[in-house]
C-alpha cells in the first residue's frame, strides 16, 4: 500500500511540475518582443480611453509603447511620438495625481 501511495505522490508531483512549467512559457513569449506591431492612425477623444499603459523600451523592444484599453474593451497601440498622444498621457497623469491625495 505504501508503494502505491509513493507512486501516486510522484505522479502528482510530476504532473504539477509539468503544468507549472507550461504556464511560464507563454508569458515569456509575450514579454520578449514588442507588443505593438502597428499604431492607431487617427486621433480620438481621451474620454474613450479606460486604461493607459506605457511600456518603456528595453531588451524586449527598442521602441517605447503606449497601449490603451478603450471603454468598448478593445486595446490599441498609440504612437508615443504623436503630439496628441503625448497630450493624452499628460491628461492621464493629471487624473492619477488627483486620485492620489
Amino acid at each position: 500500500m505504501t508503494s502505491k501511495l509513493a507512486v501516486a505522490l510522484l505522479a502528482v508531483f510530476l504532473l504539477s511540475a509539468a503544468v507549472s512549467e507550461a504556464a511560464v512559457v507563454p508569458r515569456l513569449g509575450t514579454e520578449l518582443r514588442c507588443q505593438c506591431i502597428k499604431t492607431h492612425p487617427t486621433r480620438f477623444p481621451p474620454k474613450l480611453i479606460k486604461e493607459l499603459r506605457v511600456i518603456e523600451s528595453g531588451p524586449h523592444c527598442e521602441n517605447s509603447e503606449i497601449i490603451v484599453k478603450l471603454v468598448i474593451g478593445k486595446e490599441v497601440c498609440l504612437d508615443p511620438k504623436d503630439k496628441w498622444v503625448q497630450n493624452v498621457v499628460q491628461i492621464f497623469l493629471k487624473r492619477a495625481e488627483k486620485k492620489d491625495p
